[in-house]
């Protein structure tokens, strides 16, 4: 058993949220919207992760890196923080981008 899976996936998750903090792009800025977005996103990806497995298509295999605890059979404890950190990365990334866009379209 190893965590070292799952410490990539949180120091990952810090990193977003630090960038969050500094530029007010999500949690930081409204965390209500930005709560309901990933959590309605990543319940998406849940439901397709879990056809996927009912269909044998997704399945775990063997890792050094993981812990090895199910929350279902075929789905690691891994799988939720990675679904938030790609909804999480994917909301900072769009909104930084608009930021971006916006500012320099004034100019």
């Amino acid at each position: 058993m190893s965590y070292a899976y799952l410490v990539a996936l949180l120091f990952s998750i810090f990193g977003m949220a630090m960038l969050d903090y500094r530029y007010k792009l999500a949690f930081f800025r409204d965390a209500k919207r930005t709560g309901k977005t990933i959590a309605t996103a990543v319940i998406l990806f849940l439901a397709w992760d879990l056809l996927g497995i009912g269909f044998g298509i997704f399945f775990v295999g063997p890792s050094e890196y993981t812990t090895g605890l199910l929350l279902l059979p075929e789905l690691p404890l891994e799988e939720l923080f990675f679904l938030f950190f790609l909804c999480y990365i994917t909301l900072i990334s769009y909104e930084g981008a608009s930021r971006y866009v916006d500012i320099y379209r004034t100019k």
